[in-house]
């Protein structure tokens, strides 16, 4: 799939965004959510923050897939997510 790079307004916290795109004249719909998490949020401290960022990913709503890991700081990291087009099975079928 190609991709379209939309800027975004530069506003601290967390975002909800829902894009519409047409091609060909067919309309298509895209939301995606963009979070914070706090590393102090991470449930063991001496994990590594990788470790952190595989959690936060693995344990969120199966509703919605990884899209994008933002530059992290030494407070917090942004992740994107997409709400998923099709109904997904625990196993990750559509």
């Amino acid at each position: 799939m190609k991709s379209i790079a939309i800027e975004i307004p530069n506003v601290p916290g967390e975002h909800e965004i829902e894009v519409d795109v047409r091609v060909n004249g067919v309309k298509t719909s895209y939301n995606y959510r963009v979070e914070i998490f706090k590393w102090e949020d991470c449930e063991e401290p001496q994990e590594t923050r990788i470790e952190c960022i595989k959690k936060i990913v693995n344990m969120y709503d199966d509703e919605w897939q990884l899209t994008h890991i933002g530059m992290p700081n030494d407070e917090y990291i942004p992740i994107t997510f997409q709400k998923r087009m099709g109904k997904k099975t625990k196993t990750g079928d559509v």
